[in-house]
This record gives structure tokens, C-alpha cells and sequence, in this order.
């Protein structure tokens, strides 16, 4: 089984690549972007995770089935994302509870 090696400027690259995007995610977390602190923080992070995935644990270089097992993993956790956040984003929609006593009807005299 042949297997492709990378070189060590690579590997450099890209561990100082992630030590960079670790500063600039400290950065961010001082910076006030308002709604935007999220979305930039998981696009960071969404960036460490690829190049982790792609050099680190050698994705780039599989074969077909690794691709399709970490695609199909990604499409699992995307479904968990999805609805988690649709639970958190409907758990408005049900009314307040009322104690029974004030919910009781009329008594007639």
C-alpha cells in the first residue's frame, strides 16, 4: 500500500497557519462585532477544523469511501444543528401556563 507523504514545510505551514487563526481568534473574542461574534468565530473555527481534517488526519490523500464516511458526518451533524435550532427557535410559539383557578368557568349564583 503506497501512501503519499506530505513534507515538513507543509506541515509547518499549516501548524503556524492554525497558531495564527487561534491569535485571531483570541482577537475576535476582544472585539465587539455585535451579531456577527458568532458567525466569525465558527468560521474560524470552521477553518482550524478543515485544515486539521485535510493535513492532520491525511483526508486529502483517501480514497473515496473516507470522503463519503466525513461527508456523511458532516450531513449528520448539519441535521443536529438543524433542529436543535428549530426547537430553540419555536419553543416561543406555545402559550404561557395559566394556573387552573384562573382558567375555571363562572359560578352562577
Amino acid at each position: 500500500m503506497s501512501q503519499q507523504i506530505d513534507s515538513i514545510k507543509s506541515y509547518v505551514l499549516v501548524f503556524l497557519s492554525l497558531i495564527g487563526l487561534t491569535l485571531l481568534t483570541t482577537g475576535v473574542a476582544f472585539v465587539d462585532l455585535g451579531a456577527f461574534n458568532t458567525v466569525v468565530a465558527l468560521a474560524i473555527a470552521a477553518s482550524k477544523m478543515l485544515l486539521v481534517i485535510l493535513f492532520f488526519m491525511q483526508v486529502r490523500h483517501s480514497g473515496g469511501l473516507v470522503r463519503v464516511v466525513i461527508l456523511a458526518g458532516f450531513f449528520w451533524f448539519a441535521l443536529l444543528v438543524a433542529f436543535t435550532m428549530s426547537d430553540y427557535g419555536t419553543r416561543s410559539w406555545t402559550p404561557t401556563p395559566v394556573p387552573w383557578s384562573s382558567m375555571a368557568p363562572p359560578t352562577h349564583p
